[in-house]
């Protein structure tokens, strides 16, 4: 049997602590059952942003979307973590990543490794986290036992891995980067492969990982291929068809979109999709049509 929906949004701008906590507010109004934060130069920085969320909020979860493991040292990040979690009344879900913008570490004064570098050091944060965090001597100690939720993000087959042992909420993107941190859609049968690998990889788990996605744009309106057409120039390589079919892109109908949903549960196995911001009110209704 499918898990439930779940649902999220990814705020990518702060102002003020009045404007933040407003827009917490109506994200937890609107249905969202998880806030989240990335971790990106530029944006609000995700550990006292969360923390501001759940004062506000009572029901939705908080969560990092994902952190950048190359701007971690393992302990100080279990510090953070787990301050968080007890801040935010045991709500926090982590998320983690490689990281893939080679502009943010140099900005940063980080090295920005290979890909098998990054991935390298992805592993060792995660497998020091989890210790550190299951220490019953590591102080501050997290709210939630025996850990915070895991969830990693990646496309590759190291990270799809690491996901498979480690991690409560396997994400998926669609989306592949470039040295330069670039990325490009691939087409629905490649992300089909890709989540197919995982679930090869994921084979002798003990209880299956929730499967999110992200969704990068929400375009309500009744004619589905005039949509799709305005970002076809944005999508080299893909066709109208495939980006009609990909989670990516959610267009037309309130009932269009949700009808779109149900089918990517079914051929990928997604059950929690995460919108960005400016797509907060216009999911909303997609939301109310799942569960009504």
């Amino acid at each position: 049997m499918s898990r439930p929906f779940r649902f999220a949004v990814n705020m990518l701008s702060g102002g003020t602590s009045a404007e933040w906590r407003e827009k917490c507010r109506r994200a937890e109004a609107l249905g969202y059952d998880v806030i989240l934060v990335p971790d990106h130069l530029g944006m609000p920085a995700p550990f006292p942003s969360l923390v501001a969320a759940a004062e506000v909020t009572e029901r939705p979860r908080v969560g990092t979307f994902v952190l950048n493991a190359g701007f971690w040292n393992p302990a100080l990040l279990a510090r953070e973590v787990a301050s968080t979690d007890q801040l935010t009344g045991g709500r926090l879900e982590l998320g983690l990543g490689a990281g893939y913008v080679r502009a943010e570490h140099e900005r940063a004064g980080l090295p920005f490794g290979s890909p098998r570098e990054r991935v390298d050091h992805l592993e060792r944060t995660v497998t020091e986290l989890t210790r550190l965090l299951a220490d019953p001597e590591h102080c501050p100690a997290a709210a939630q036992a025996p850990r915070v939720p895991l969830l990693l993000g990646g496309n590759g087959n190291r990270v799809l891995r690491l996901a498979a042992r480690h991690a409560d909420i396997a994400a998926f993107t669609g989306a592949a980067a470039d040295a330069t941190g670039e990325t490009r859609l691939i087409t629905p049968d490649a992300l089909a492969e890709r989540v197919a690998a995982y679930q090869g990889f994921a084979a002798g788990r003990t209880g299956p990982a929730e499967l999110n996605y992200l969704v990068h744009l929400v375009m309500p309106g009744a004619d589905r291929r005039a949509k799709v057409r305005e970002h076809l120039a944005n999508a080299p390589g893909l066709t109208e068809d495939d980006l009609l079919a990909h989670p990516a892109l959610l267009t037309g109908t309130v009932k269009d979109m949700a009808e779109q949903l149900r089918g990517h549960r079914e051929r990928y196995g997604f059950t929690y999709f995460t919108v960005l911001e400016p797509a907060l009110e216009d999911f909303a209704p997609v939301i109310e049509e799942l569960r009504g």
